[in-house]
C-alpha cells in the first residue's frame, strides 16, 4: 500500500496570535509560514509524489500552492475530512483564555471523551481523517500502484490523530505527540500494519533551544507555533 506524507501547514497568523483558529475564515499563513510553504518543494524534491490531498481550510491550500506552482502536472484534491476539528463555541478565542476552562483538562488527559461545545468530539475528528487516509490509500494504490507516494496537509490535532492510529495508540495518548508547522510526517502502509518512517521532521533544531520562559507542559490544541 501506499507512503502517506503529511504535511502541517505552515505558520499561521492563528499561531502567532495565539488563536485556536479551527474552521475561522480567513487565516492566512504568516510571514514565515509562506516562507516555509515556499521551501516545501526543495525539501520534497527527491520523492515522487503522485497526488496532493489538502484541507480546505485557507492555510493548507496555502501551503500546497507552492509544490504545485513547482510541478505542474500534480493532481491536487480537497478533502474536508482532513479539515481542522471543529472547535465550535472555541473557534477564534485565545488560548490563553481557554487554559482555565474545565474542558481544557479533558482535552489534555481524556481527549477521546472530549467534545467541544457547539463542535464535534476528538474521537470524531481521528475517525474521519482515518477513514479519508483509508480511502486515499486505495484509491492511490489503484491508480499508480502499492508503492506510490502520496501527500496529505492537514492540521496538527489530524496529523497527530492519524499518527496515533497509526502506532496503535488510544487517542487519550496522542497529546504526546507533537507537529511543529510545515513538519513532515511520513507513514508507510501495508495489508497487515502501518510503519512510522518520519515524525515531525523540520529539518530545524530551533525549537530544542531551551526558551527563557517555559511553557506550561500542557500540549498546545490545534498544534502550537513552532519554533520562535
Amino acid at each position: 500500500m501506499p507512503t502517506l506524507i503529511l504535511v502541517r501547514h505552515g505558520r499561521s497568523t492563528a499561531n502567532t496570535s495565539g488563536l485556536l483558529a479551527g474552521w475561522t475564515p480567513g487565516v492566512a499563513l504568516d510571514e514565515r509560514g509562506a516562507a516555509q510553504a515556499a521551501a516545501l518543494p526543495g525539501r520534497l524534491a527527491g520523492l515522487p509524489i503522485s497526488e496532493v490531498v489538502a484541507s480546505p481550510l485557507q492555510r493548507c491550500q496555502e501551503t500546497v500552492r507552492p509544490l504545485l506552482e513547482a510541478r505542474p502536472g500534480l493532481r491536487s484534491h480537497t478533502d474536508e475530512r482532513i479539515g481542522e476539528c471543529h472547535y465550535g463555541d472555541w473557534s477564534g478565542r485565545k488560548l490563553a483564555e481557554l487554559k482555565d476552562e474545565p474542558l481544557m483538562e479533558v482535552v489534555q488527559t481524556h481527549p477521546s471523551a472530549a467534545a467541544f461545545p457547539g463542535g464535534e468530539s476528538m474521537r470524531a475528528m481521528q475517525t474521519r481523517a482515518a477513514e479519508a487516509v483509508r480511502e486515499w490509500n486505495a484509491r492511490v494504490e489503484r491508480d499508480h500502484g502499492a508503492d506510490a507516494v502520496y501527500l496529505m496537509c492537514s492540521h496538527g490535532d489530524i496529523i497527530k490523530s492519524l499518527v496515533a492510529d497509526a502506532l496503535g495508540l488510544h487517542l487519550d495518548l496522542f497529546q504526546r505527540i507533537s507537529v511543529e508547522p510545515c513538519s513532515v510526517t511520513a507513514i508507510r502502509y501495508t495489508r497487515l500494519r502501518p510503519y512510522l518512517i518520519r515524525l515531525g521532521d523540520t529539518g530545524d533544531f530551533a525549537s530544542l533551544v531551551p526558551r527563557e520562559e517555559p511553557g506550561e507542559g500542557d500540549a498546545p490544541v490545534g498544534g502550537g507555533a513552532g519554533a520562535p
